[in-house]
């Protein structure tokens, strides 16, 4: 479960980039993924429309209805990826302190910020930067950002090393 702030721009990418790659690497039938949004802002909208300009350049399709975060989300979903630190405390703060073991800064996992095989300490790993009040370049960072970082987590869930 990736996780941002309204489900429209960073999380439902990454939702989006994750399974392309699981699919590639034969792995689509073996992990559900899924993205929410910790406010209810655009709930039933689809994907900002500059995020899909964004991914439909590099040829990706993207079409997400908006969902927000549930409590019973946070104990249903065995990983789950807070685009930001921000949206790491909130989840926090709804699943309670055994979230921890299964919650991660998104950044962890990019290859520019982790070393060897572990994911970076959560502390050190900064937020997928929130294109959406930016410009089009922000948008085109985030999706190059999301995507390396998508690769290193289904190589991680190739090697097991991810439930």
């Amino acid at each position: 479960m990736f996780v941002c702030t309204g489900n429209i721009c960073r999380s439902p990418l990454a939702h989006r980039l994750l399974e392309k790659e699981l699919d590639e690497r034969g792995f689509g039938e073996r992990v559900l993924v899924e993205s929410s949004g910790i406010g209810a802002w655009h709930l039933g909208e689809d994907a900002d429309s500059r995020m899909r300009r964004t991914a439909a350049r590099h040829g990706i399709e993207l079409h997400h209805p908006v969902r927000q975060l549930k409590k019973r989300d946070v104990t249903a979903y065995d990983v789950l990826f807070a685009m930001d630190q921000g949206h790491y405390r909130e989840i926090i703060s709804l699943g309670g302190a055994d979230v921890g073991e299964k919650l991660y800064v998104f950044r962890q996992f990019d290859p520019e910020i982790a070393s060897g095989e572990e994911p970076a300490p959560r502390k050190m790993a900064p937020d997928v930067p929130d294109p959406y009040f930016g410009g089009a370049q922000g948008f085109e960072d985030v999706f190059v950002m999301v995507e390396r970082t998508c690769r290193v987590i289904v190589d991680r869930i190739a090697h097991e090393a991810l439930p």
